[in-house]
């Protein structure tokens, strides 16, 4: 056989190999009338039977049929002086029930032993009255749930999707920041949150003038369709006595940078403190209230009730914290080898020589303490040992964006300012329709 190969010719020897190959693969294929009749076919109309696992149909039944089972909601708000032993007893249920539930994992332990007043408890019961699950609402988004099992009871956390909304404001200031701040929607935290954003550039206290307007556009945390809380400062735009300022959020950092990707935050905050009024402004020729005379007043004093904390305007390390008939309780700190800073009359002193703090750290609180003539802190700010207007001293700026981080944050720079300017329009074009 292997001879009469040899004297063929390589194509017809190519031709029988192939051919043997056909018929060795055709042997070996099933019968074609085999494939048909194992091919289903579905007929409109035509009822087929589902097969679920039996892990599926219990997983099922945890998730829905126990909530269906449920036939009566009893829904209370934790009081002062309640516990989950008091709550149980007024609902009539017994101690057993108590310590069985207490005993079955720590999250139920925790839960049930660490009532807050105002926390909000739902019992459900069966149609043969028993507790058949147990809702805490650990958060708006979040809720806690005891249920009954085949075996007893088990518990687990459900969280409800958080999303996130844009919302806007705008308002011209034509008394104090404060109240034009409320009156256009926003919330005291919101306030205080502006005030920190633009603080090293613009001193609440002394610098806001009738005229000033800002604009901002915020989050808002939506759950089912319902706004339950503020989200974040995404754009806050102040103009100040003519100067606007810029101020948009860095996503990576959470940090706020200008447009051009300058950082907000500088070496020394403007004020030590909260935003209040103000007893006097940086005045080198002033009439000291209580000798008469003219005095320098190389400083700014902010008029705030005693106990108001007192803020570190910038890093640095305590360089005297002292007292004397003058000054009352004192703290001096310097910050590096050009700037110091004094915050005098405090009520309490918290820091001591030698400690290093941070800017924003409380270092004591408002008091009425040596030479006064009511509760102020006196602020002073000085440079090379020369007095400056804290509110006005040109400060050391941080280090702005560079390189690839720069190039993305001035691209969503962008974005977020275009977000801005639709939704100012959009609510303009809303009051022009409200007010036709």
């Amino acid at each position: 056989m292997l001879t009469i190969l040899t004297q063929i010719s390589s194509t017809y020897r190519s031709f029988i190999v192939f051919a043997t190959g056909l018929i060795i693969i055709s042997i070996f294929l099933p019968n074609y009338k085999k494939l048909q009749q194992e091919k289903k076919h579905y007929q409109i109309g035509h009822h087929y039977p589902l097969y679920i696992s039996n892990k599926e149909l219990h997983s099922s039944y945890n998730n829905s049929d126990l909530s269906q089972s449920i036939k009566r909601w009893n829904k209370h708000t934790v009081g002062y002086g309640e516990n989950s032993a008091i709550l149980f007893q007024r609902l009539g249920l017994s101690s057993r029930l108590l310590y069985q539930l207490a005993n079955t994992n720590d999250d139920i332990k925790s839960q049930l032993t660490k009532l807050k007043p105002g926390d909000i408890l739902e019992f459900g019961f069966d149609e043969n009255q028993t507790l058949a699950e147990l809702r805490r609402s650990v958060s708006p988004i979040k809720t806690f749930i005891i249920y009954k099992t085949d075996s007893g009871f088990d518990s687990k956390f459900e969280e409800k999707e958080l999303n996130f909304e844009y919302n806007y404001v705008e308002a011209k200031i034509t008394s104090n920041f404060w109240n034009a701040a409320i009156n256009a929607g926003l919330t005291a935290n919101q306030i205080m949150e502006i005030a920190e954003i633009f603080g090293w550039d613009i001193d609440f206290s002394l610098d806001i003038r009738i005229g000033d307007q800002f604009k901002v556009l915020y989050q808002e945390q939506v759950v089912e369709g319902e706004i339950i809380g503020r989200g974040k400062i995404v754009t806050a735009i102040f103009t100040n006595q003519g100067r606007t300022f810029t101020a948009i959020l860095d996503d990576k950092t959470n940090n706020y940078y200008d447009q051009n990707g300058h950082a907000m935050k500088k070496a020394f905050l403007r004020s030590p403190v909260d935003f209040r009024r103000v007893s006097s402004n940086f005045n080198p020729r002033r009439l000291h209230p209580i000798t008469g005379k003219i005095q320098p007043h190389r400083g700014t004093d902010y008029a705030a009730p005693i106990g108001t904390p007192v803020w570190a305007a910038g890093d640095g390390i305590v360089q005297k914290s002292s007292y004397n008939k003058f000054n009352g309780n004192y703290v001096f700190i310097r910050h590096n080898q050009h700037y110091v800073t004094k915050y005098l009359h405090l009520e309490k002193r918290m820091v001591k020589v030698g400690q290093r703090v941070k800017q924003g750290q409380t270092i004591g609180t408002v008091g009425a303490t040596g030479r006064v003539t009511g509760p102020h802190l006196h602020y002073e700010f000085l440079f090379n040992g020369v007095h400056k207007n804290a509110r006005t001293v040109e400060l050391p700026k941080s280090n702005p964006l560079t390189g690839e981080e720069k190039t993305n944050f001035i691209t969503n720079a962008k974005i977020y300012l275009i977000q801005l300017n639709h939704y100012r329009n959009a609510l303009y074009e809303n009051n022009v329709s409200r007010n036709s």
